[in-house]
């Protein structure tokens, strides 16, 4: 491998022999356009799941104040629902990626959304915070299916360059979720309650069950399969963490996570509490930021990846990450006196929008290092993501609901933590980061 993250571009490695576009059969291999409907609608499909976390997380997250009073429970109980559905993601993985390398990749994923769609419905008839929270979480365990599985096939069918760009395309449609859920949550919000949000959520995963079941083929064929169980799962993992620049590159993908999530999670309170925006404003604002988010990720997989190696790209994104922050922590604070919500709406859209290169490009890098056991190396990626993503969770509104300063502090302690990762571990600077890939 060249040195950097410079990948050498790799043509997809479809998937010929496993018969027409459902993918369920053994067949002499599709023809050309079947395979271009295959690959259509593998997009599509992998986009949805990939989609899950944000619809989970956003559509619901116009409704945090209501359900603070509707249930009676204090707004750091609250956000314990964010925390322990993203808990529930990051553990689920760990199960399911291994599980997906030894039986395929159709099976846990149909498991998983069949669970996720009757956790989904107890939310919706939660009495109590308690109970919603423990649905929360089974919801999370479950809705780790899709995330992890999602990008143990992109690792099954593309290589280098070709898997760096699909990584970008579907981060434009699971970007979409985003820009679209906190606006569907919150008008959800004028017809009905917080309960109907759950619903919703609960259709979309019979939609997607659906999809899997009659659209999505298998990509790990037997002969690719391991035969061992936990031991060698864990192995696996060990022999991935061992790994210097692929632990490096997890890390700093979950620190930027971090940031991210400490948004998702704060800026409810942020936006509607302290500035005092409406649920249908904060939507919108939601909505700008992830639009910049994806534009971004966009210009990433169309125009960067392939001219300028990953490294130097997912550099800068870490670098206006860092600055993003920073200017939001010193805003907070009270440096620059009082501002309003416009200077804080734009460095967050700044900071929104470097994701769009720091996430996608931090995967790509980690996932060029392993040749096999896809799914356990991303149930890792995913895993260290949500688990310091719950970490922050709470963090953020530890002061109370009445100042962002915790989610400033959060931000930028994480981005500086995923800088400190990529320079120290992965020493983009030198061939050890690119070179030896591990199984």
């Amino acid at each position: 491998m060249p040195e950097g993250g410079a990948i050498p571009d790799a043509a997809p490695k479809a998937v010929t022999d496993r018969g027409t576009s459902t993918g369920t059969g053994e067949g002499a291999g599709p023809t050309p356009s079947a395979r271009r409907r295959t690959g259509l609608l593998v997009t599509l499909v992998l986009g949805g799941l990939t989609a899950t976390p944000p619809l989970s997380m956003d559509m619901y997250l116009p409704a945090l104040p209501e359900v603070t009073r509707s249930l009676h429970a204090p707004a750091a109980t609250v956000q314990l629902t964010l925390t322990a559905c993203l808990a529930g993601m990051a553990l689920g993985q760990l199960v399911v990626g291994p599980m997906s390398d030894r039986w395929g990749r159709r099976r846990p994923l149909l498991a998983g959304l069949v669970v996720y769609v009757l956790a989904t419905a107890l939310c919706a008839l939660a009495p109590t915070v308690g109970l919603l929270v423990a649905c929360r979480l089974v919801q999370g365990l479950a809705g780790a299916a899709g995330i992890v599985i999602a990008r143990a096939v992109v690792r099954d069918l593309y290589d280098g360059v070709a898997m760096a760009r699909f990584f970008s395309t579907l981060m434009l449609i699971s970007g979409v979720a985003p820009v679209v859920a906190p606006l569907i949550g919150a008008q959800i919000l004028r017809a009905t309650d917080w309960r109907g949000v759950f619903v919703l959520l609960t259709a979309v995963g019979l939609l997607l069950a659906v999809l899997v079941w009659t659209r999505l083929p298998e990509t790990l064929p037997a002969a690719g399969r391991h035969a061992g169980g936990v031991g060698e799962a864990l192995r696996s993992m060990r022999r991935l963490l061992g790994d210097l620049p692929f632990t490096g590159y997890m890390l700093t993908g979950g620190f930027s996570f971090a940031a991210l999530f400490a948004y998702i999670s704060a800026s409810p309170f942020v936006v509607q509490e302290i500035y005092g925006a409406s649920p249908q404003t904060f939507g919108l604002l939601f909505g700008v930021n992830s639009v910049g988010l994806v534009l971004i990720g966009q210009l990433n997989g169309r125009v960067l990846v392939g001219r300028v190696r990953l490294d130097r790209v997912l550099a800068v994104g870490l670098s206006v990450v860092v600055l993003a922050s920073v200017a939001l922590l010193l805003m907070t604070t009270g440096v620059f006196g009082e501002v309003g919500l416009a200077p804080v709406a734009a460095a967050l859209f700044v900071l929104m929008s470097a994701m769009g290169v720091t996430l996608p490009n931090a995967q790509t890098l980690a996932l060029t290092r392993i040749r096999h056991s896809a799914g356990s190396a991303s149930a890792l990626l995913g895993t260290s993501s949500f688990l310091i993503g719950a970490i922050a969770s709470p963090l953020v509104g530890i002061a109370g609901e009445r100042t962002a300063v915790p989610m400033a502090v959060v931000q930028s302690a994480a981005a500086l933590v995923a800088s400190a990762c990529f320079v120290g571990m992965c020493r983009p600077w030198t061939k050890a980061g690119a070179e030896g890939a591990v199984n």
